[in-house]
């Protein structure tokens, strides 16, 4: 190690602006995604770390160790495609979808979406598996109702990253805690205050933005039908409905995550085997490469032919390039240098918020990934706020605001990719609509200026100074 360098702040930065401009002129001009731009980054990276005297080996170690993070996120993409598979070839998809078109009024349809997708989320604890399952649903009863699939995409997101950063069930919200210093049930009271509001904004501006299409017609006839051309593919009967019931209890359980989607998966094989009258040859072939049908409506086609485990791989391909190029950035000590440079320039509380979104962001835009973005700020900005007397609750609050939430601002990143899969929208498309995904990182930079909610604490017995006490939050008492 005595032949490595620590990078200066310039190199540090190269590969995050060169993947920056890649990424702007692969989405916008050529239109070509984010392949290249990603292996831009690596090579850029890997440039930096050889001046900085890493060897070659190590590097390709670096990059190894960040794709190694992923490998349980992979293994779950995997399962999702196959869920979403069997859940439509078994008629549970399907008939979330009939009733849904005959039950959800247009007026109140886009805030519909965020609080069922949200609540289901909360309750499994899981944005990835309420996107694919309730918020699939969702996507097809707003195309049937008439309204733009982007805005319907972006109502899912927020409800389904509701969930993602409040329920006690996330591996995010469970994860920010211990890097920052906290317990998790502090971390989730605090972390109330910005949610809240920034879900009750949400759900009042998706009103407002459907009252601009609940006065379009919809035309009675194209969803009736659509509930024809589904009641002719399936068997539809609402105790299909007991099954993502009996999901949502498995995953109270606790369980491990992965037995878990296995046995979703065998509860989706079994619905279609003895409630549609699959066979066994048709249920393989939806797991593997999704569900076909040319049902002479297209709407119902463009809806239904998506799933299995190969639609998944270019998902996984650009997961895996994200995550090892922010092996390689945390390696080489890109990631250590940048955070360390803007941690050592704060003045106030109020930058002091604002650095730790502002390098959460950069680390999510660098590395794509929810984990590295919330582990390496809380980790850097910890003594920081002990330093400061603030509460460390206040530094998990702010990286789940921008690591598990605000990600998905970010196009390449895996959680809006994923997305983009399964509800087949593009990222530049949907992202507009996240309003959740916008206003929690917004508020927490609004709180930490105005000393609004911004909790206190006396890390003296650590040996840190008791500097900040004095200072009364707005808000007194909060916890």
């Amino acid at each position: 190690m005595s032949s490595q360098k620590q990078l200066n702040i310039y190199y540090a930065l190269a590969p995050i602006v060169i993947l920056t401009i890649l990424a702007a002129l692969s989405i916008f001009k050529w239109d070509a995604g984010m392949f290249i731009p990603l292996l831009g980054g690596i090579v850029a990276s890997a440039i930096v770390g050889l001046m900085a005297g890493f060897k070659w080996a190590e590097l390709e170690k670096f990059i190894a160790q960040g794709v190694a993070r992923a490998l349980p996120a992979i293994f779950i993409l995997f399962l999702i495609g196959a869920i979403i598979g069997t859940w439509i070839l078994s008629g549970v998809i399907p008939t979330i979808i009939y009733y849904g078109l005959g039950m959800l009024s247009p007026k109140i349809f886009l805030p519909a979406v965020a609080l069922i997708t949200g609540i289901v989320s909360m309750t499994l604890g899981s944005s990835f598996t309420s996107l694919a399952t309730v918020g699939l649903a969702l996507m097809a009863i707003g195309s049937g109702l008439g309204f733009p699939a982007p805005i319907v995409a972006g109502a899912v997101i927020s409800g389904a990253f509701l969930g993602d950063k409040l329920s006690p069930l996330s591996d995010t919200t469970n994860i920010a805690p211990v890097m920052a210093d906290t317990d998790l049930f502090s971390h989730i009271r605090h972390m109330m205050w910005d949610t809240i509001p920034a879900f009750a904004i949400s759900l009042i501006l998706y009103w407002l933005v459907g009252l601009n299409y609940s006065t379009v017609t919809t035309s009675e006839g194209k969803v009736l039908e659509i509930m024809q051309g589904l009641d002719k593919l399936f068997f539809i009967n609402p105790l299909l409905l007991i099954l993502p019931l009996f999901t949502v209890y498995i995953v109270y359980k606790r369980l491990p995550a992965v037995p878990s989607l296995i046995f979703i998966i065998a509860l989706g094989a079994l619905a279609a085997l003895f409630v549609q009258g699959s066979n066994i040859t048709q249920m393989v072939n939806v797991m593997t490469d999704g569900y076909k049908v040319d049902s002479g409506i297209e709407t119902i086609d463009s809806l239904l032919n998506r799933g299995g485990i190969t639609s998944m791989l270019p998902t996984i391909g650009l997961v895996v390039l994200a995550t090892g190029l922010g092996g390689i950035l945390d390696g080489t000590g890109a990631f250590k240098r940048i955070i360390e440079t803007v941690a050592n320039r704060i003045k106030s509380t109020g930058s002091l918020i604002l650095s730790t979104i502002a390098s959460t962001f950069l680390v999510g835009a660098a590395s794509g990934e929810q984990y590295l973005s919330i582990i390496l700020p809380a980790r850097t900005f910890r003594d920081k706020y002990k330093e400061r007397g603030l509460d460390t609750k206040n530094l998990s609050r702010c990286v789940e605001a921008a690591g598990t939430v605000g990600i998905n601002l970010i196009p390449w990143s895996v959680t809006s990719l994923f997305a983009s899969q399964v509800l087949g929208v593009s990222p530049t498309a949907f992202i507009p609509f996240i309003f959740f995904a916008f206003l929690v990182p917004a508020i927490n930079i609004v709180y930490g200026y105005l000393d609004i909610s911004i909790a206190r604490k006396d890390y003296s017995h650590e040996g840190f100074s008791k500097q900040g006490l004095a200072k009364n939050s707005t808000l007194k008492g909060i916890m």
